[in-house]
């Protein structure tokens, strides 16, 4: 085989259509072309995440989820613009592409609604950085610890060691408790009930001792202590403690209510429970009466 032979032969095989969009055929060489084009927007994109992390160290910027929310979003936009230099470079109109596509991309789009939702969503969450790894939040009535953070959904911790993945729209479309978004502190409350004829200044004195000694509470804010209610059988005060911790938040509720419980009890004051009392008219209590001397006869 000479060379004009063999040029031919190459020819051929690159030259040769495999398939057309839009009555623009697509050859082997216009394929190739559009891989390699590819490949370079990979490269060029890679070079371009390094670069503008490094860019934001040397401003300051520490925090990874920052970095890794700003590396996505360039990563996503080189591709976007790399894959249509690719189309337009083997000849392909993108508006007669999208014309021709159009029926197709409705029904992808009704079909992926939801993908998408929660990917725009995913987005939304990257750039505006209310939600971040670590975080702690109440989501539909659980708390999480946040893990990853992803374009699609995210994946938190429950307080039950469960790993669960939230979809991102309910984090964006729904009211979120986010207990470390601006400070760890978190209020924690609980109620008690002492009976009537309690001393009040010393219930006032025995809860304000009781949440001073706390060692786990924040001591950035006082323990706050309030006589909230007058009830049918106790009066009713509400005791209030910061922590710093919202992970632990059930279990310094528990040794809230046993150092009320034992300072209390220490100092000889009842807690209250529910007591009724029972009045009968005359009438009612003559007959029981008579009714219990005729038995006793």
């Amino acid at each position: 085989m000479n060379e004009s032979e063999i040029t031919g032969v190459f020819h051929g095989i690159v030259g040769r259509e495999l398939f057309s969009i839009s009555g623009t055929p697509v050859t082997t060489a216009t394929a190739l072309t559009f891989f390699l084009i590819l490949v370079v927007t990979f490269w060029i994109s890679a070079i371009v995440q390094k670069a503008l992390e490094r860019g934001m160290r040397r401003r300051g910027v520490a925090a990874e989820g920052t970095v890794a929310a700003a590396r996505r979003l360039t990563h996503y936009a080189i591709l976007a613009l790399g894959f249509g230099v690719g189309l337009q470079t083997v000849g392909i109109d993108l508006t007669a592409l999208f014309a021709a596509g159009a029926f197709f991309a409705v029904a992808m789009g009704f079909a992926m609604q939801n993908i998408t939702q929660n990917f725009v969503s995913g987005v939304i969450l990257l750039v505006e950085r209310t939600i971040k790894p670590q975080d702690v939040l109440e989501v539909e009535g659980r708390m999480v610890r946040v893990l990853h953070l992803g374009t699609r959904a995210t994946v938190v911790r429950t307080l039950d060691e469960e790993e669960l993945i939230v979809p991102n729209s309910v984090l964006v479309q729904s009211t979120v408790t986010n207990y470390t978004l601006r400070d760890p502190l978190v209020r924690l409350r609980v109620m008690v009930g002492v009976t009537y004829d309690s001393d009040m200044k010393q219930v006032r004195q025995v809860l304000e001792h009781a949440t001073a000694e706390l060692p786990w509470r924040s001591r950035q804010r006082d323990p706050v202590i309030l006589m909230k209610a007058f009830g049918s059988s106790s009066v009713d005060w509400e005791v209030s403690v910061w922590v710093e911790e919202p992970w632990r938040l059930a279990g310094h509720s528990s040794e809230l209510h046993e150092a009320i419980w034992f300072a209390l009890k220490d100092a000889g004051i009842v807690i209250a429970f529910p007591q009724l009392d029972l009045h009968l008219d005359p009438p009612v209590t003559r007959a029981l009466a008579a009714s219990g001397s005729s038995e006793s006869a």
